[in-house]
């Protein structure tokens, strides 16, 4: 199998799954073409995300979720227009953008699946660490970033908000599979893990927390307002505000020495 193939099963299940259309706002879709990367099971970044400054020593690298692991897929799945455009406003997350952020990723989970049934009936073993029983967050921090595992599969780098910025924006959700597969890694087409960032700041002026500023983006401020939300618009929750309305949303921005 290679890279051809698995975004061929990406895309055909993104235009044809079901779930990709949300019936309670009028069949609206969920996502548009996806973006699939793949990186070395022993990709030395993996390493370098056991660093309290990266991640943290509880993140797992591939081999720790599968033993003999040799590769990792990483996929993009960007919100449509129609999801976007209701969150550019400002103020509290768009009903929109609430339903892509939980139905979102109940479609992401079960694509997730469908990667994994795929590669174990042609006989390979294969994992998806955030369907896993020791997936886990601690300290507001995963043992597994589907956004980090994105950017060394040569899907994008990071903003300000600690976005992931790919070739269709930062609008949208990761997810990841690990294989004892050979699969060509794609090539990083950047040398910086900010490289993509213009540092324009509009993100810092769309957070409703304040959570972000030219340093970064505070983990814990965020999480907590969206503790906030939950507690009123349970069972979803979201924000999204610095995905949408920032020149990032769904393209990599413009700058005089790189262009997208």
């Amino acid at each position: 199998m290679q890279l051809n193939d698995i975004q061929s099963l990406v895309y055909s299940f993104v235009a044809t799954s079901p779930l990709n259309c949300l019936e309670e706002l009028q069949s609206l879709k969920l996502y548009g073409d996806p973006l699939v990367g793949i990186a070395s099971a022993g990709d030395p970044y993996f390493d370098r995300l056991k660093d309290q400054g990266a991640i943290g020593s509880h993140h797992l690298s591939p081999v720790e979720w599968l033993p003999g692991a040799v590769s990792v897929i990483s996929y993009f799945l960007p919100f449509t227009e129609e999801i976007r455009r209701p969150n550019r406003r400002l103020g509290i997350a768009a009903r929109e953008w609430l339903y892509g952020r939980i139905e979102g990723e109940l479609f992401n989970n079960t694509l997730r699946r469908h990667l994994t049934d795929t590669f174990r009936q042609a006989g390979w073993q294969a994992l998806a660490p955030a369907l896993d029983e020791r997936f886990a967050v601690l300290e507001r921090r995963s043992n597994w970033s589907e956004r980090h595992v994105a950017f060394i599969a040569g899907l994008g780098t990071f903003s300000l908000s600690r976005s992931l910025i790919t070739q269709q924006g930062s609008a949208g959700r990761f997810g990841s599979l690990i294989v004892d597969a050979y699969l060509e890694p794609t090539p990083r087409p950047y040398e910086r893990v900010d490289e993509y960032c213009t540092k324009c700041g509009a993100c810092i002026l769309r957070c409703p927390p304040l959570a972000i500023s030219e340093a970064g983006k505070d983990n814990t401020v965020c999480a907590e307002y969206l503790d906030r939300v939950l507690a009123r618009y349970r069972p979803r929750y979201g924000c999204g505000k610095c995905q949408t309305g920032v020149p990032c949303e769904e393209k990599i921005p413009v700058t005089s020495t790189r262009r997208a």
